[in-house]
């Protein structure tokens, strides 16, 4: 079994645009090549907007140099971007956005959460592309919740969506450019399930709600731990009924230099990308 190497606590709330109250539950900030492929979780909400005639989100921003995972459990977001993509994902969507050599997007409420007001409930995932994918052409998935598999959990106490790679013979909608796993779900208190996490992966889980034990470990709501890459096997064993999000990848053997909405491989790739954004290379979100 891999080991248990960390648990981390959620800070402090931090607003992303007026839309988005987020809890950064991991960042390669410090953390580096143990997380990797992944770089960054936030957690916006839950929380609970009332009716308004504004419609809150964050503006127009870039990124380059990896992807941004969106996936939302309760409201809805509209997302509109420099390649022309626009849509809408509600819960149990996901958005799949691949930044590659440079994209311009903004993410709102859409106009009837705006009026009805919720619960907006989401998460957001930054994945590192490799050194060759990173100047490749933006791309966009947008994933159903009707096309995302699941795996059931013995005694039908649970069940575990694959979002991206490949589970107990279900394969995820998404697609990727190393191997990873996303997996999201729900197991109730008692069960207990092992994910076989090959030796060399990164692995991380998250838990949304409830209690759980990850190879031994104890893991609250809104904690995230951190797995040893050597080692095979991840053992979820639920205390509480829980919700869980569950990572694990092929790390990616090369620098990570990041700075704001940009991560590449050196300090003279990162100048390079303030170059063309701040030049127009990244497309222009008003002419959609």
């Amino acid at each position: 079994m891999k080991k248990v190497e960390n648990v981390f606590s959620a800070p402090e709330l931090h607003w992303v645009g007026d839309g988005f109250p987020a809890k950064t539950l991991f960042s390669y900030q410090g953390m580096g090549k143990r997380v990797s492929p992944f770089l960054l979780l936030d957690h916006a909400g839950p929380m609970s907007f009332s009716p308004s005639e504004h419609i809150r989100g964050v503006g127009e921003h870039p990124h380059r140099g990896f992807e941004t995972v969106t996936i939302v459990y309760h409201g809805e977001v509209a997302h509109r971007d420099s390649t022309g993509e626009q849509g809408v994902i509600g819960p149990g969507d996901v958005q799949w956005m691949t930044a590659a050599k440079g994209i311009l997007h903004e993410e709102f409420h859409t106009n009837d959460f705006a009026k009805s007001g919720g619960k907006l409930e989401m998460m957001q995932l930054w994945v590192n592309l490799p050194k060759r994918d990173k100047m490749n052409t933006p791309k966009y998935q947008e994933i159903t919740e009707a096309q995302i598999p699941s795996v059931i959990l013995p005694d039908d106490k649970g069940a575990l969506r694959i979002i991206a790679g490949e589970l107990d013979g279900l394969k995820g909608p998404a697609s990727t450019h190393s191997p990873i796993l996303v997996a999201d779900g729900e197991i109730e208190a008692t069960a207990r399930y092992t994910l076989p996490i090959a030796d060399g992966w990164s692995a991380l889980v998250i838990v949304r709600e409830g209690k759980v034990k990850v190879n031994g470990q104890v893991v609250s709501k809104e904690r995230t731990i951190i797995l040893s890459q050597s080692g095979e096997g991840l053992e979820v064993e639920a205390i509480d009924d829980s919700k869980l999000l569950v990572l694990a990848g092929k790390p990616i053997d090369e620098p990570i230099v990041g700075y704001g909405p940009f991560v590449m491989n050196s300090d003279a790739e990162i100048k390079q990308a303030f170059t063309d954004f701040q030049t127009g290379k990244f497309g222009n979100l008003a002419r959609i």
